[in-house]
């Protein structure tokens, strides 16, 4: 009867100090330290503007990076998606000073971004050409197309109702932190809780072994892929949405960002682990971490040495579990 009556208690102390030890909660304590520790050296940093621009300002990024999160969690990667975000932003912009209805403006994207991330899942499940490869060469496509294409030209005079980003529901909450919200948690339950988002945690896993209790990896990662490019679609309305001019470039060192806020988020860069919340919250804590560095005196461009040691210690914490876990089992 005691043992029963303490099972339950044992069992939620359990998932209480499972979480405690999680990635979420590091990042999540991270960002409330950084926070305090910076706010205390420079009060200014801890104004509601700066923290209102460090999340609505990098909405789009924790967007995109739920995607990058599923590509990898399946065993691959894309290092095209900067390149795709600011070809959709073009293409998005351009239309709507076209006078295309607003309704196909903002879907342009989507459909755009899902054809193109599709056609490249596609290359790599059927021809079973390396993701990386694969991306690389869409990279140089959709960056060299673009500058070929427009000259680098500026798109101006974009029409007020374009700009989703900066409708606010109920006067209260700004749009892209609802979209970035909500498509995170739908993210993360849909991966957890459905068989199609637990057969990208199996595919990459063990392909072989996805394969032989019923999985098909191929139609996984086509699903992957296809999925990233709408969610780099829905990144792409919150970046272009945001600015009063468009100018027909790349982003620089978007995919950086983006892959960084899937690994450090918790994604293993081996594949078959991770969370989309842990990526969102890896987005923000960047995103804070390059506003701290202005408050506290220290060049921005440090921002690019962070990234490369978050991905690193991230990789090698990662790796160490792993061998870990081999050990003990």
């Amino acid at each position: 009867m005691s043992t029963l009556a303490i099972s339950p208690a044992q069992s939620g102390d359990g998932r209480a100090l499972r979480w405690l030890a999680s990635q979420e909660a590091l990042l999540s304590f991270a960002i409330v330290l950084i926070a305090v520790l910076v706010g205390l050296y420079n009060p200014r940093f801890l104004a509601t503007r700066n923290l209102t621009d460090i999340v609505l300002g990098n909405a789009y990024v924790a967007v995109a990076a739920i995607g990058m999160s599923l590509v990898i969690v399946s065993g691959n990667i894309d290092i095209s998606v900067g390149s795709l975000i600011g070809v959709l932003a073009t293409i998005s912009g351009s239309l709507a000073v076209a006078g295309v209805p607003m309704v196909l403006v903002w879907l342009t994207p989507l459909v755009v971004g899902v054809l193109v991330m599709a056609l490249q899942g596609a290359v790599v499940a059927y021809l079973r050409i390396p993701s990386i490869v694969v991306t690389l060469g869409m990279l140089s496509i959709l960056k060299g197309g673009l500058i070929s294409v427009t000259g680098g030209r500026w798109i101006t005079d974009l029409p007020q109702a374009f700009h989703l980003a900066d409708i606010e529901l109920f006067g209260l909450l700004p749009m892209p932190v609802l979209i970035m919200v909500t498509a995170t948690i739908l993210a993360a339950l849909w991966m957890r809780y459905s068989a199609s988002g637990r057969a990208i945690y199996a595919t990459g896993g063990n392909a072989e072994a996805a394969r032989l209790c019923g999985v098909s990896p191929r139609r996984t990662v086509l699903m992957v892929f296809a999925l990233h490019g709408l969610f780099a679609g829905i990144a792409t309305l919150l970046f272009a949405t945001q600015l009063k001019v468009i100018q027909s470039t790349v982003p620089p060192n978007l995919e950086l960002t983006v892959i960084t806020a899937a690994v450090v988020g918790g994604v293993s860069i081996l594949g078959g682990v991770g969370t989309v919340i842990g990526s969102t919250l890896a987005t923000i804590l960047i995103a804070e971490i390059a506003s701290a560095l202005v408050f506290i005196n220290v060049s921005p461009y440090w921002i690019h040495a962070v990234q490369g040691g978050l991905i690193l210690v991230t990789v090698i914490a990662d790796i160490l579990r792993r061998r870990r876990r081999q050990v003990g089992g």
